[in-house]
């Protein structure tokens, strides 16, 4: 049946996330390059694979995803590997619970708002970033009210949750705002320690 495909970025948090799930499980996969923001536009084919031009896109065996949380839960529900969604309704409800968050809330506050506006826009708006850090300061602690006991952020396992959360903080810390906000936040100081010292992680880094 051959390797998944993956298709987009490396430089996507999303992109990475997949990628996260894939190395976790242990599953070799091809990562085949999709730019959308490429000056040519997106291409054409692409749309085959995800109607709004957006990434990651996955198949395998003729069966086609887009939309990230569903990829994941695809790879971990239909792969040999380890467990990585609580088997508990309640535990598994709160990690779809700080998924959803980090999508609605975090993404955009602490990539684009902060990150990308800081590191790439001529000259930076500050009162956007200002905004982005207050949002993102709320994201934080949020999470950190929900983290469990544990050194993972439900507890003693590692799920998908961690892999959906890493990238996004992961892009947040490129920024010295990023690094001194976390700061503040102790426990989850120390998840991203742990999680980012992880194979997964050094293996799905971006290229540049």
């Amino acid at each position: 049946m051959g390797k998944p495909t993956v298709y987009g970025a490396d430089y996507s948090v999303y992109v990475r996330i997949v990628r996260l799930v894939l190395a976790e499980k242990g599953i070799d996969y091809e990562l085949v390059p999709v730019d959308v923001f490429a000056a040519e536009g997106i291409p054409a084919w692409y749309f085959e694979h995800h109607p709004f031009g957006r990434i990651p896109a996955f198949s395998y065996d003729g069966f086609r995803l887009f939309e990230t949380s569903a990829i994941a839960r695809y790879v971990d529900e239909a792969f040999a590997g380890p467990d990585l969604q609580p088997t508990d309704a309640r535990a598994r409800a709160t990690m779809n619970q700080i998924i959803g968050m980090l999508d609605a809330y975090a993404y955009r506050s602490m990539v684009w708002d902060v990150a990308v506006e800081r590191l790439e826009r001529e000259p930076p708006d500050e009162t956007l970033i200002a905004n982005g850090l207050s949002q993102a300061s709320k994201a934080l602690q949020t999470l950190s009210s929900l983290k469990a006991p544990g050194p993972w952020l439900l507890g003693d396992r590692l799920t998908l949750v961690d892999l959906h959360a890493a990238p996004i903080i992961g892009y947040f810390l490129k920024v010295s705002e990023g690094q001194k906000l976390l700061a503040e936040f102790p426990e989850i100081q120390a998840w991203w320690d742990r999680i980012s010292a992880r194979a997964s992680f050094a293996a799905t880094t971006p290229a540049a």
